[in-house]
């Protein structure tokens, strides 16, 4: 017996030996700078970070450390936020700009953010989150697993980040100050783009167009990544099947499909086998999902090219490429499958399964709506959760408030229910109760007692239009236990709830005119925003604040926040 517990204790040691041997410290510096680049036919300045677009990828495995030192050399302030990352006790290095903390201002203002990468594998990303600056401010990150783990696919020959943007021919920042002061929304992008790539769809973009080059019968892992500030897109490659194997950092069922659909925010992983001739080229092209046919968006396409290399073919030959057919811009259809049949990989690396005790119960309306304004000549656009319209602080960040208990920053009154409880679907109703188009605007919070256990109801409204908004909620994933159309009906509706293999992830894209039940437990102390991945969206007011309290022990409280944190 005594010798089974000295060869247990070997193990328990050798393991905890070889976790921490596996573990590194992996560091970046990153400067943000302007930068003047050609598309579409006109130089245009913009801001950057290392001098590229998209900015560096970050390569870690799980269990590693980060520290990435930003260095602002650009005349805006920023913020960086680390999209997807759960943010285990450094809620300070989450970046959402007056959330966690104040902008790192410019002239050479710096700022270290520290964070440990753990029980997350597969590809989120990276953001300024202060502004339009998301526009060109953005790139990869690749968790792979840690050293002796393996994925739980087949291992593939390449892994190629596919990263979708939106391009502006003018000042992204002006654009969006612009819109705030007169609650109109701003001009629609001009392009879209491939890995900072318009494609040769567009004018003066013949060479500047993603080209990929692949091997018959290899496999490739497709990093596929929705920066685009406010467009879903849909996704295909001629000829080719796509089988998903992860989204938003989660691996997933196996799932085969022919189209790929995805939300501002949203990450997928997908496997590509190559298996058409030696010689054939191919396009992958994204173009416009557009939930509502009331709200303009730019109906353009980009794409890239797939090559077959090898054997003879050692070089891309110019002959005719296959162009996918892609699915009509309001093809909700198409894209709720999509979205809806993705599952849970059970008892893979990471699996959360799911909490079945539930503390806290919430609906939440999202949606657009109007603005009273006494001294403009017409009400201004605006945005709300359960008809708060959320305020960013100006004189000090909420996190900050929350550690040092200063009042007046936030209020902690963001209600459980919508005020008025009327059909949220309706389109017509306005013109009975007009009085509904009308929001309020305030700098709400809703306090969670640590470890509480949230069913969150999100049900769209169609005051103005109903829409499909992508809902992202920092530094948690959520189990999405069901969605539909129509208003949420609990008696209905909970028969519908998957308890055994949901998504879960951390941006949803709740159904145009309907809802979802999203599911979490709130077992990491800080101030978490909530809020639309459709950019426009957010300074509209689309967003609000779950403040999670304190654990009972030093490993689950908040600690004190970094010497460097920047100040406003």
């Amino acid at each position: 017996m005594e010798g089974v517990r000295v060869s247990l204790v070997c193990a328990l040691l050798l393991f905890v030996v070889s976790s921490i041997a596996s573990a590194a410290i992996v560091e970046h510096t990153f400067n943000v700078q302007n930068l003047t680049i050609s598309r579409l036919c006109k130089r245009q300045v913009i801001t950057v970070v290392n001098g590229s677009l998209p900015g560096p990828t970050v390569r870690v495995k799980e269990g590693d450390s980060l520290v990435i030192h930003v260095i602002n050399n650009s005349p805006h302030n920023i913020t960086i936020h680390w999209h997807g990352i759960f943010h285990r006790l450094t809620v300070w290095a989450d970046g959402p700009s007056m959330i966690t903390q104040c902008p790192i201002q410019p002239a050479g203002h710096r700022y270290a953010y520290r964070f440990n990468i753990t029980g997350q594998e597969g590809t989120l990303w990276w953001h300024a989150h202060s502004s339009f600056l998301r526009a060109t401010v953005y790139g990869a990150i690749i968790i792979r697993p840690k050293s002796g783990h393996s994925y739980p696919f087949p291992k593939p020959h390449k892994e190629v980040p596919i990263i979708f943007g939106e391009w502006w021919n003018t000042d992204v920042v002006a654009l969006e100050e612009a819109a705030i002061a007169t609650g109109v929304p701003p001009n629609n992008s001009d392009a879209y783009t491939i890995n900072g790539l318009p494609g040769n769809l567009y004018p003066c973009s013949k060479d500047r167009m993603f080209n990929l080059d692949v091997v018959k019968g290899k496999l490739y892992l497709l990093r596929i990544i929705n920066a685009a500030m406010n467009m879903q897109l849909f996704f295909k490659i001629a000829n080719h099947k796509l089988t998903v194997v992860a989204a938003d950092a989660v691996y997933t069922k196996p799932y085969l499909t022919d189209v790929i659909v995805i939300a501002p925010g949203q990450t997928v992983d997908a496997l590509l086998h190559a298996d058409q001739s030696i010689g054939s080229s191919y396009y992958m092209a994204a173009h416009p999902y557009a939930s509502t046919p009331l709200v303009p968006f730019p109906n353009t396409t980009t794409r890239g090219v797939i090559h077959y290399i090898g054997g003879a073919s050692k070089t891309r030959r110019t002959k005719r490429v296959l162009m996918p057919k892609l699915p009509s811009f309001f093809d909700t259809p198409t894209a709720h499958r999509f979205y809806s049949n993705l599952t849970s990989l059970v008892g893979g690396p990471h699996w959360v399964p799911v909490p079945h005790h539930v503390d806290e119960e919430m609906l939440v309306t999202i949606g657009l709506g109007l603005e009273a304004c006494a001294k403009c000549p017409n009400s201004k656009f605006a945005a709300s959760m359960n008809n708060h319209s959320f305020v960013l602080p100006k004189k000090l960040s909420i996190l900050e408030a929350v550690f040092h208990g200063v009042d007046g920053i936030f209020t902690p009154d963001f209600p459980n229910q919508p005020p008025v409880k009327f059909d949220y679907t309706d389109p017509n109703i306005t013109q009975t109760s007009p009085g509904l188009l009308f929001v309020h605007k305030s700098t709400s919070a809703k306090v969670l007692k640590f470890n509480t256990t949230v069913d969150l109801v999100l049900q769209n409204h169609a005051l103005l239009a109903a829409e499909n908004h992508p809902m992202h909620l920092h530094g948690f994933n959520f189990h999405v236990l069901a969605q539909g159309f129509g208003n949420y009906d609990p008696t209905r509706d909970r028969s519908k709830y998957n308890l055994v293999n949901p998504q879960f992830r951390n941006t949803l894209a709740v159904p145009v005119g309907g809802w979802a039940v999203t599911r979490f437990r709130a077992d990491n102390p800080g101030a978490w925003i909530m809020h639309c991945h459709i950019d426009v969206h957010l300074p509209f007011g689309l967003g609000m604040v779950f403040v999670v309290e304190n654990g009972p022990t030093k490993s689950t409280s908040l600690p004190p926040p970094p010497p460097d944190l920047p100040r406003c």
